[in-house]
Parts: structure tokens; sequence; C-alpha cells
């Protein structure tokens, strides 16, 4: 999976936290914040509570790997706000 970093007019960075993204953090000060809760239903289903980042929750979906993408997608969206082309760098 591709990785979207925003650079904002400020000069501050926002992307959604993976592994493979960890050295941006050597660069400066940083804030990570939780943005959502996947969590398994008690009928075995998976959801993804977006309510952390002010959104709904979203579900249920048949596999957790299904929750974490349609998190993952619902962030690009809303948090790192549709970015153009000419404003992210996809690695």
């Amino acid at each position: 999976m591709s990785h979207i970093i925003v650079v904002q007019p400020d000069g501050s960075v926002k992307f959604i936290y993976d592994d493979a993204l960890k050295e941006i953090m050597n660069l400066g000060d940083f804030v990570v914040k939780r943005a959502s809760r996947v969590e398994p239903t008690p009928e075995g289903k998976w959801t993804a509570d977006m309510e952390l980042s002010g959104g709904p929750v979203l579900g249920p979906f048949e596999t957790r790997a299904e929750a974490l993408e349609a998190e993952k997608v619902w962030l690009r969206f809303e948090i790192l706000g549709s970015p153009s082309s000419d404003t992210i760098r996809e690695t």
C-alpha cells in the first residue's frame, strides 16, 4: 500500500502512521494521536470506530483486514483532506 504524506503550508506534516514511515519522526518534533479503534463485535464481525476523529462507526465487516482498510480510506479523505497531487508524495 502506498503512503500519503501531506506537508501543510506551515511546514507541519500529516500522515497515517505506518512502521515504514517511522524514520520521518526523526526529522523533528512530532505528536502521534490515535485516530480510531478497530474492534470485534459480539457477533464476530469487525467495526472501525472513527469517533476519535469526529467520524462514524464503519462496518460491520466480515474480517479485521476489511475494517482496517475502511479505516485507512476514511482517514485519507477525512483527516488528510484528500490532498491535490501537487501537495502530496506517495511512497
